[in-house]
């Protein structure tokens, strides 16, 4: 099975990326996390995305806040899957993130998920590999089934006895 690289602009996104981490953990996909800035490190984050495929890479996952100009940068240098999430880190809560992240130039696409949405871009992530890897769709479908049964079962315990 394919890596999913799991780019961040700082370390002090590591908690926003909890989420993803857990969810590649809980479908058993090989992950490793970087830290590279598209602005203080340009050269080694073009270097690892240039050469990502070739390591194994199916997937880039980039968080960052801010210019948030990580993904678009990555995304430049491979023809890999991107996923940007834009991290909440300024005063303009998130949105100057994401506007950097979704706003790319035509032929340079990046996959945007929620400003923090960590968790929806290792299942994006999970989903591209899926299309090659049988046993990881049957995987994302078991787990729909079982937030399927969970919301069903929500619902049920919020009126027991039935409505009046």
């Amino acid at each position: 099975m394919k890596k999913v690289a799991v780019i961040m602009g700082s370390d002090h996104d590591l908690p926003v990326l909890k989420g993803a981490f857990d969810t590649l953990e809980s479908l058993g996909i090989p992950w490793e996390a970087h830290v590279f800035s598209a602005h203080r490190t340009p050269f080694e984050a073009a270097d690892f995305s240039r050469t990502a495929e070739e390591n194994g890479f199916g997937v880039i996952i980039a968080a960052a806040g801010k210019a948030a100009h990580l993904a678009g940068a990555l995304a430049a240098q491979t023809v890999l899957p991107v996923i940007g999430i834009p991290v909440k880190s300024s005063t303009l809560d998130g949105l100057d993130a994401l506007l950097s992240t979704v706003q790319m130039p035509g032929g340079i696409p990046v996959a945007t998920v929620a400003i923090d949405g960590s968790q929806n871009a290792a299942l994006l992530a999970a989903q591209i590999l899926a299309l090659s890897d049988s046993e990881l769709s049957e995987k994302l479908k078991d787990l729909r089934k079982q937030q399927h049964e969970e919301v069903l079962n929500k619902d049920r315990n919020l009126n027991p006895l039935g409505s009046c």
